[in-house]
This record gives structure tokens, sequence and C-alpha cells, in this order.
């Protein structure tokens, strides 16, 4: 196996980072950490890492109080010489995080850095250095790439438990040591407060670690920016965020659950004085851009896209889809004409482009929900398609006919590679289409592979739709409706990349890392 042939390449960092994580730990109320009150910047809620390429990376902080910015990088943990980086002044206009672009880094190396936060009056105060690690990617295919995914974070009101030890999960991740994250939506759950205590079937208590802006649902930017905060209490996180970058998607919960453009939110629900869905999404969409390091967002900025393509080196490119802004309205999906589909025509054309364009060995295409599986929608007291399958098994139709157009490109410019990775439904699953079992045809065959949720309740296996044939040939959900994260089914899918065979393996796993299916895919080939 040609990957990382330095094993270990973390192992020694991890124990300052523990440290730094430790020492930056926030009080579970959010305050700030207790070097801060000193009166130098601190940078409790850790630092982040995200759409890092073979030059460049994006480097997140968030201060307790007004500070500037600065990031040094070196070629080991010593600092010896290192490379200094002035970033933004950081305020209230974007709650006080930023990021850095670190440009013109080595490829396929590992960069240590750490975060100074100086006294925008006094350069020479500065808070404790906050240090982290990401390898850049590299531009020789025979090291390989490996990287693991998933989604769902904080939903149904299960939040950071002590008693459980948090989000153990990411500990699990961080132990494959790999090139990144990809979250593929359900970042928070800003329609799910968290409250102190639930009831456990077993007639035990969950315990909560709780806050204000998690007591309701969030309609105000502070609401949004508590619920992306929120998250960063939990150490395991901070850890992982700190050895680990980050490809970040959203989906519906960041701003309130299927919500789609335009919809307006019923004079009954009394939990929103805010009805306007497009009001809601457009402060999520800020608070989004500012608490995680994306290269088409940035902090306090209005513009911008969520859909973008990540180039991951010779072997791998991630085309990161947007599957929320840009749709129609949730209905029963029955049209036979539907131009705007899930994805809108611009962002459908845009795929099709960079797919056409891409020499990667493998396109992972990360899609926020998933594409044979049905997901209802009844919040509306109607039933309605929240993601593509409607559960009609017949030709396309609805958001499916998107899709087929999408699938028909793929099978006539010969695109090879393709592979689906998605998250959404709260459990873990491998789904095969293939076109002679399906009502529409004009495809290759590919997988699809499900993982999820990261921390949040886990539910049963969703229904199938027979018009791409797909078939379920792996699955692991619970018979009963939100389980909670005490009683299992968590779950992460790991993608690793042979550097010299440059096959693909998907591995399903549990919350502790158990393997729970395995799957080889051959490259270069159109369909499989």
């Amino acid at each position: 196996m040609s990957h990382h042939p330095l094993p270990g390449r973390r192992s020694v960092l991890r124990g300052s980072l523990a440290a730094s994580a430790a020492l930056t730990m926030p009080t579970a109320l959010g305050a700030a950490p207790a070097f801060a009150r000193s009166g130098r910047p601190g940078a409790g809620w850790g630092v982040q890492t995200g759409d890092v390429t073979s030059h460049s990376g994006l480097v997140w902080v968030r201060s307790d109080r007004p500070a500037r910015m600065i990031v040094e990088t070196s070629a080991t943990e010593s600092f010896r010489n290192p490379r200094r980086w002035h970033g933004p002044l950081l305020g209230r206009d974007t709650d006080f995080t930023g990021t850095t672009r670190l440009r013109g880094l080595p490829p396929g190396e590992q960069i240590h850095y750490r975060v100074l936060l100086a006294d925008p009056d006094d350069p020479r105060r500065t808070g404790e250095p906050v240090p982290g690690t990401f390898r850049t990617v590299p531009v020789r295919r025979r090291d390989g790439v490996r990287f693991v995914w998933s989604g769902d974070l904080a939903g149904q009101g299960w939040g950071i438990n002590p008693d459980l030890g948090g989000y153990r999960i990411y500990d699990a991740m961080g132990a494959l040591d790999p090139d990144f994250f990809l979250c593929s939506g359900d970042n928070i759950y800003a329609d799910g407060p968290i409250p102190s205590t639930a009831a456990l079937p077993d007639g035990s208590t969950w315990r909560n670690i709780t806050t204000e802006e998690k007591s309701k649902v969030a309609e105000t930017l502070a609401e949004f920016r508590g619920n992306f905060r929120y998250n960063l209490l939990d150490e395991n996180l901070r850890r992982f965020n700190a050895q680990v970058p980050s490809v970040v998607q959203w989906d519906d919960h960041e701003v309130r659950n299927n919500w789609y453009p335009g919809q307006v939110i019923a004079e009954t629900d009394s939990r929103y004085t805010e009805k306007s869905v497009d009001v809601l999404a457009a402060r999520a969409r800020r608070a989004f851009g500012e608490y995680f390091p994306i290269s088409t967002l940035r902090p306090g900025a209005r513009e911008g896209r969520v859909h973008r393509v990540l180039h991951q080196g010779p072997l791998l490119d991630v085309f990161v889809l947007d599957m929320r802004t840009y749709r129609d309205a949730n209905s029963p999906g029955d049209q036979t004409v539907d131009p705007q589909g899930i994805l809108g025509r611009e962002q459908l054309e845009w795929l099709k482009r960079e797919l056409s364009r891409s020499r990667a060995v493998w396109k992972v295409i990360a899609a926020d929900m998933p594409i044979g599986l049905v997901v209802p929608d009844t919040t509306e007291g109607r039933a309605n398609v929240e993601a593509v399958a409607q559960g009609d098994p017949g030709a396309p139709l609805g958001r499916e006919l998107q899709i087929a157009e999408l699938l028909r490109f793929v099978k006539h410019r010969r695109i090879t590679g393709t592979v689906w990775l998605t998250a959404d439904v709260h459990h873990t699953s491998a789904q095969h289409y293939q076109p002679a079992r399906a009502a529409f045809t004009d495809f290759e065959p590919f997988w699809e592979f499900v993982s999820g949720p990261l921390n949040a309740g886990a539910f049963p296996a969703s229904a199938l739709d027979g018009t791409f044939g797909p078939e379920r040939v792996f699955v692991k959900a619970p018979t009963a409706s939100n389980v909670s994260p005490a009683g299992g089914y968590q779950f992460f899918g790991e993608v690793e990349i042979d550097g010299d065979s440059a096959e693909m393996t998907v591995r399903l796993r549990e919350q502790d890392g158990t393997v729970l299916f395995t799957k080889v895919l051959r490259p270069g080939r159109v369909g499989q």
C-alpha cells in the first residue's frame, strides 16, 4: 500500500493538539477560556482548515474579542524559521470569526501551523497559540488518497452528552488519519432545540450540554451563529478539526427541516415569528460562511456559493453539490417537465461542464441527499417529496428528470469513475444502480453510498424507488425511529484510493470504527 509512507505522521502532534484542546476548552455555556481573562485574545473554539489544495489551504479561527488573526506555518512542529501570514481583523461583523488563505505551499507535505490572536491596539499582546496540521494535496499519483465522510450532527435533540464522552465518532474518524473529511450536510439542526435532559427507552436519562441559542429554533443571525458555536464546545470535534481538513456542504437543517426557496412558514407554527424561509436562509448562509473555511464563501459576505469542485490530485476530484439553494418547491413530484429540479439549471450545467473537464481517475459526486431513496416531506400537511425519488418506479418524473439527464450525459460523454456519496437519511447503506432493473435505462451502472448520522437520531431504512434500478446491497438501520446515539446506529464512511492500482475501496463503518461493509471499485470504467 503506497498511501502515506511515513506512518503516524500526526502521532507526535496529537499530544500537543490534545493539550491545546484542553487549554482552550470553553465552559459548557461557551464562556471565554481561562487564559483569555488576562486581557489577551482567546481562541477557545479551536482551529479548522478547509478546501485544501496542492498549494493552498484556508485556516479558520474564532476569537473572544476583537483581534488580528496571525498564522505561522512550518515544516516541523518546532516552528524553527516559521513563515508568517497576516490575516483579517476579527470583529463583531463576522462574530469574531475569520479565515486566512495560505498560498504557495509545497504539495503533498504535512503543514504545521499555529494561530495567534493579537490585540489590535498592541500587536505584542497575543493569546495562547493554537496549533494544527494538515496535509496538502499530492501531485504524485502514487501517494494515494484517503478520506472519510458522514453528516447529521446534533439532531433530534441529541446534543453533547458528557456521560458518553461527547462526539466520540470524531476520534474514530481521526484515528484513520484521513486526508480530509467530507461533511455531507446537516452540520447543525437550527430547527432542533437541545434540552438539558431526555428520557431513554431503558428508563435512563440522556444529559445534554445546553446553551441559550440552542433553547429554541434559530431565527436571528445570533441564534444561527450560536448553533454552529454549540458543536465546537465538543473537545473531540475541536481535536479532529485541528488534525483533519474539511470539505463542507449544507442541507436543510442548517436552516429548517425540508426547506426550499420561497417557502413561507404556516401561521400555525408558533415556533417561528419570522415566517419567510428566504430570510432565515440568508441568515443561516451567512453564519455557515462564518463558521466554516469554504473557498467559495467569505465570512460576513452575503454572496458566494456552496457548490464547487475540489481537485485532490490525479486520483480524485470532489464535486460538492448544493441540492437546497436552487431547488423547486417540494411537491408530489409527478411533473412530466421540471427544468429547475433539485439542482437548478445553472448548477446542472456547471456540473456537466466540470465532470467533462475532469482528468481525475475518480469523480466523487458529493450529494447532500440520496438519489433512489424515497425521502417524504409531510411538513406542509400533504405527501410531498423532499429528495429526488417520489416512490413511483416508472419513468422519471419531477426531480428525477434532472438526474436522468445527468446520468445520460455521463454515459454518452463516457465519463469514467463517478461515485455518489451522501448522508441525510440517518442510516448507512450501499445501493447499486443498474439499467437492467430500471424503468429509465439510458445510463451506465453506478454506486451510491450512504452514511451518517454523526450524533443524531437514527431511523429505519428508506424505501427504494425503482426508476433508476437501485439494489440495496447493504444496509444497517434500526427498526425504531429516532434511536438515540446511546443506542448505536451512528456511522461514517471511508474512501481509500490506492496509489499503485488506483482502485477505490469504500468502507462503511460504525462510530467506533468497526467495518460493516467493503466494496472495491475498479478504475477507468464508465459504469460498474
